[in-house]
Order: C-alpha cells, then sequence, then structure tokens
C-alpha cells in the first residue's frame, strides 16, 4: 500500500478573486482550460480552490476556509485496491476519477493512481571558509519562486493521537519525529519526505489551537534559500501580509521555512533543505515542544521570547508502537 505523496490539495474559500491572486504571486502555475481555480506544480501535483459550498467540495467537518480535501497519489493499481478493501472494512467509499475518497477523522481524503511528472533541481554549491565548492562562479540569479512539490499538509485534531495511529496502522504512514502534547509527524511509506502530514493537537497551548477541527498550513518545496527568499520578497512587493516571524529553521526536520497568511485559508509555507529518511530513521520524542519547533527565527514570536530547554530522546520500538493494536 505505497502511497508516494500529495497529488493534489482541495481548498474552500470565501474569497475566490483573493486565493486565486495569492497562489498566481506565491509561484504556483495557472492550469487554464477554462479552469480558473485550478493551478500545478512541477511534478504534476495541484492546488484546487473552490468556493465554500461549492458542490463539488466533499462533505467536511473542517472549520473555516482551507484544504477541505486531500488527494493522496499511490504507486500502482494493486496498492489502490488494498487500500480501498482496508478503509471499506468500516468507512463509506466515495468513487471519484481515477480512485476514491474516504472522511476520516473529518477530514476527507480520497486515493488515486498517481506517477509523478520528473522536473530538474540544480542547487548550486556552497562555500564556506577552507571549503570551495563554488569557484569563479556566481549563485544563480532569480525573478520568482516556483515550488516543485506538495511537502505536507497539516491539520489541527481534536483527537490527533488516534488520527495518527490510524493513519499507520490502516495506511501504512510511519513515525518521524512526536512534539509531546504538541503534534506527530507522518511520512508516507512511498515518500522520503521527513513528513507528509502533521497532525497538530487542536487543545494545545499554541496560538490557532482552539480546540476545533481546522486545516493549518501546506508546505510547498523550493530549490534552497535564494528561491525560499525570492518568493518571499515577491509576495511582499505584490501587497501580501509578510510573515511575523520570517526566516527561520525547523529543529525536527533541519527545514527552512517562511509562512505566509494566505486568503485560501491558513498559511502557505514555502519550505526548503528538510531531513530526507527511510525506514532506517529511529524516531524521536521533543518532551519540550518548542525545542523542536525552530533551531532559529528571523523574528523571535512571543512564543519563543525564552529559549526552550534543550530536550530530545529517541524512541524505542516499544514506544514507536504503543496502541497500535488497538487501533
Amino acid at each position: 500500500m505505497a502511497i508516494i505523496g500529495i497529488k493534489r490539495l482541495r481548498y474552500s474559500v470565501s474569497d475566490m478573486d483573493a486565493a486565486q491572486r495569492f497562489f498566481a504571486d506565491f509561484g504556483l502555475n495557472p492550469a487554464g482550460g477554462g479552469a480558473p481555480g485550478l493551478f500545478t506544480l512541477a511534478n504534476g501535483s495541484e492546488v484546487e480552490i473552490l468556493p465554500a459550498g461549492d458542490p463539488a467540495l466533499a462533505s467536511a467537518q473542517i472549520v473555516g476556509d482551507g484544504v477541505h480535501e486531500v488527494c493522496w497519489g499511490v504507486d500502482d493499481d494493486a496498492s489502490l485496491g488494498a487500500l480501498a478493501d482496508n478503509l471499506g472494512r468500516d468507512h463509506a467509499l466515495e468513487t471519484v476519477d481515477g480512485g476514491f475518497r474516504a472522511l476520516l477523522f473529518g477530514v476527507p481524503f480520497s486515493f488515486v493512481r498517481w506517477t509523478p511528472r520528473k522536473f530538474a533541481n540544480a542547487p548550486d554549491p556552497v562555500n564556506a571558509p577552507g571549503v570551495v565548492r563554488r569557484l569563479n562562479t556566481h549563485r544563480k540569479w532569480r525573478r520568482r519562486a516556483r515550488p516543485k512539490v506538495i511537502n505536507h499538509v497539516v491539520f489541527r485534531l481534536p483527537d490527533y493521537i488516534e488520527a495518527g495511529r490510524f493513519m499507520r496502522v490502516r495506511l501504512g504512514f510511519r513515525l518521524s519525529d512526536v512534539q509531546t502534547g504538541f503534534g506527530h509527524y507522518l511520512r508516507a511509506s512511498g515518500s522520503n519526505n521527513h513528513h507528509n502530514l502533521l497532525f497538530l493537537n487542536a487543545d494545545a497551548h499554541f496560538p490557532g489551537c482552539d480546540g476545533q477541527l481546522r486545516f493549518d498550513h501546506a508546505n510547498f518545496g523550493v530549490e534552497d534559500i535564494d528561491e525560499l527568499m525570492i518568493g518571499a520578497n515577491y509576495m511582499v512587493r505584490r501587497g501580501w501580509q509578510p510573515s511575523d516571524i520570517g526566516l527561520g529553521r525547523h529543529r525536527i526536520d533541519s527545514a527552512l521555512f517562511y509562512y505566509l497568511p494566505c486568503p485560501a485559508g491558513g498559511e502557505a509555507e514555502y519550505g526548503a533543505d528538510a531531513d530526507y529518511v527511510d525506514d532506517s530513521w529511529v524516531p524521536r520524542e521533543f518532551d519540550v515542544p518548542l525545542f523542536g519547533y525552530s533551531h532559529f527565527t528571523h523574528n523571535v514570536p512571543p512564543f519563543l521570547e525564552m529559549e526552550p530547554e534543550w530536550s530530545f530522546k529517541y524512541l524505542t520500538e516499544a514506544q514507536v508502537n504503543e496502541g497500535l493494536n488497538d487501533v
């Protein structure tokens, strides 16, 4: 049952015009062909925005604007059939083009056969004192950011622990890391991203968590820090509100980040230089959650005004698998 990544994010939005302008400025490619709310990325993944209440939107329990359906790409027909058999035991399945859809913990998830497109990336070598990897060659000059992939999607769930266990037992996701009382980072079995899905604790003492099921943000992968910041600068020049935190690097997955408030709901994140992992990765628990949040930020937010205690531990196999037999 190899799920290989995110094929499409479908948004429910209140202001279609603002959402379309945002994603075009953000660097996604309008699909054209009479589909004004459809955008594509280099690997063939898509962002689709629809007006709230549109009949094409699946029934969901998500509060507010934002992603109201995640479409997962599956590597072959046999895997897709196995997933349908598994979920069909205790969930109503709805046929969609190329696959099926199920409502899981209030979030519509669809699953379709998908082969991502190949694309080129060529990050510039990095120089350091005494280590010359780029001689007589300047770094690329850019005008725009053009995200290549959708790396991950994040929801705030009241039952985030049980939802994470379900994704692992029934859909083959792997646990990458845990932030105690805050969130579980999950990787699709056919992906090397540190995480493709993050379930946040909707009741956490963290900005925006109010106990309700809500979309939080989606991460769009760019090549490097230059493309990330070119995109951030372009968005500000186009009149979009900049990030309160600015450029930063998460500690938990090493990724560079820049979040932008998104008129389609939640935030849109430029991401670069994250950890890539496989099944030999040993999950960790960050029992001081904010220690995992960032290695640095450009603007220190109120919740990081005091540097968090340095604290994490590697999980044993028994700890990683705790509670899975109950799902």
